[in-house]
């Protein structure tokens, strides 16, 4: 029971108290205001240029569901890592433009991240152009 001399606790969020329909439209914009944001960054504008390319040469290329999948779902795999990468580069620099270890390592290991995915994709493309052509 609350006790009405203490007043009620604030609320961090307004989008916490929001629910159903009206919670997933909203979750909706803030997802779209996301994707505006990142058209900003180079890197992402250059990863979703190649993915408006590569997406329908995955139909293309892939023989069967199962490559079309593979094949567009690494290049959007590229564009989602890009995207948490850019999220921690920014909160790191919302926390202060000084040096500090443990920002360059969080920053690194986003870098890497894309790395690795970027290998991925490029891998998963090698394999089916190989496969069907080679």
């Amino acid at each position: 029971m609350h006790d009405p001399s203490t007043p009620p606790p604030l609320e961090v969020n307004p989008q916490k108290a929001r629910k159903g329909l009206n919670r997933i439209v909203h979750a909706g914009g803030y997802s779209i205001q996301g994707l505006r944001a990142a058209w900003g960054e180079t890197a992402f504008r250059q990863e979703a240029t190649l993915a408006m390319a590569l997406v329908p040469l995955a139909f293309w290329l892939g023989q069967n569901w199962m490559e079309v999948s593979l094949l567009a779902g690494s290049v959007l795999l590229v564009m989602i890592v890009e995207l948490l990468n850019t999220g921690i580069e920014s909160a790191i620099d919302r926390i202060g433009p000084e040096w500090h270890d443990l920002s360059k390592r969080a920053k690194d290991m986003g870098s890497a991240a894309v790395l690795l995915s970027l290998l991925l994709c490029a891998g998963v493309w090698l394999g089916a152009l190989w496969h069907r052509f080679g």
